[in-house]
């Protein structure tokens, strides 16, 4: 019997995830809920999904639209297992009341405070810790950019040290009131919170953070010096280490993708819906091991990263799969990012 999975806000997160729940075998697509009508409504009308009216949102406000709905958010969560809420920051919040009154497990997402949630959830960092909870959240797009490096360094080097500088985007493609256009703008809250989010996966990790904004689109980079504490031989170790795990590409410089532009571009040349990324994008040559000091860049798509995250979170949670690599191979293969050749 199929999981039955609504999801409530389809957004830039929330439509991601709905075409993601729908391609797995194991999980149904009951229904995506948004509180307005516009184009991405109309668009998973079309789609076949069907449309349920959230918040303050009516019936008439969609219908008056030419968009159809199936009903209100409270008749999905009726139909459904589990919700996934990929609700603007802080609504996910103010929906926990109506979903603990509906008895129905919830998923949010990292804009919301940890506290929302019984864990915080990365696929390669604690799969087991979330086997069988009823209230998750997936952590952010730069959390799981960093949960995902710091599995792989704790698990094979060590970590005595991380401080890692976010560049982070200023906003997502569609999002036209949000800058700067033209400024970099430092974030004041020193060390910034990406840090202490991290360590919601990893309590003990000695990470600190900081980050600035500056004036694209296109996704983040992470500026990465660890203190090992097992140092390889080599960085090429290092290398491998992360090559081989899934959910990591690793370009070469013979591959002359100089930035995140060309990083985009090579996801359209894939075919990639959307152009999306979900792997952790890093650079031969921006990697280096100076004797226990390692220092590296990654690139994070905001759009998409935590998009396969929000499908395993299930299988954990309700129980589906008990091998996490098993679960990421499942979700990869299904989204077509598994072990993607460079």
């Amino acid at each position: 019997m199929a999981l039955k999975v609504a999801v409530n806000g389809y957004g830039t997160i929330g439509k991601r995830v709905a075409d993601a729940i729908h391609l797995q075998k194991d999980m149904t697509l009951v229904g995506v809920a948004k509180t307005r009508p516009g184009f991405e409504g109309r668009r998973a009308v079309e789609k076949g999904f069907k449309l349920f009216v959230a918040g303050d949102g009516t019936k008439e406000e969609f219908e008056r639209a030419g968009i159809s709905v199936a009903g209100n958010l409270l008749d999905l969560l009726q139909q459904s297992d589990v919700v996934i809420d990929a609700t603007p920051e802080k609504v996910g919040a103010a929906n926990k009341p109506v979903y603990d009154e509906a008895k129905i497990a919830a998923v949010w997402q990292g804009g919301e405070k940890a506290s929302v949630a019984e864990h915080s959830f990365n696929a390669l960092a604690n799969y087991p810790e979330c086997f069988g909870a009823k209230k998750v959240r997936v952590v952010s797009c730069n959390t799981t950019g960093l949960a995902r490096a710091a599995s792989v360094l704790r698990r094979d080097f060590g970590v005595q040290h991380w401080e890692a500088t976010l560049v982070r985007r200023a906003a997502d493609p569609g999002e036209t009131k949000r800058g700067p256009i033209n400024g970099i703008l430092p974030t004041m809250s020193l060390p910034s919170h990406h840090g202490p989010d991290v360590r919601t996966i990893f309590p003990d990790l000695p990470i600190a953070t900081t980050a600035v904004v500056v004036p694209t689109t296109l996704m983040h980079v992470h500026v990465n010096h660890v203190r090992l504490a097992r140092p390889p031989s080599d960085g090429g170790k290092v290398l491998e280490a992360f090559r081989s795990t899934p959910r990591f590409v690793l370009f070469r410089g013979s591959d002359h993708l100089e930035g995140t532009p060309q990083v985009i571009e090579w996801a359209r040349d894939l075919g990639r819906p959307r152009n999306d990324v979900m792997e952790n994008v890093l650079w031969e040559e921006g990697l280096k091991l100076d004797g226990e000091d390692l220092y590296f860049f990654q690139a994070i798509h905001q759009e998409s990263i935590v998009v396969p995250e929000n499908v395993d979170v299930l299988r954990a949670m309700f129980q589906l799969e008990s091998d996490p690599l098993k679960s990421i191979e499942r979700t990869d293969h299904a989204l077509g990012i598994a072990r993607v050749a460079t």
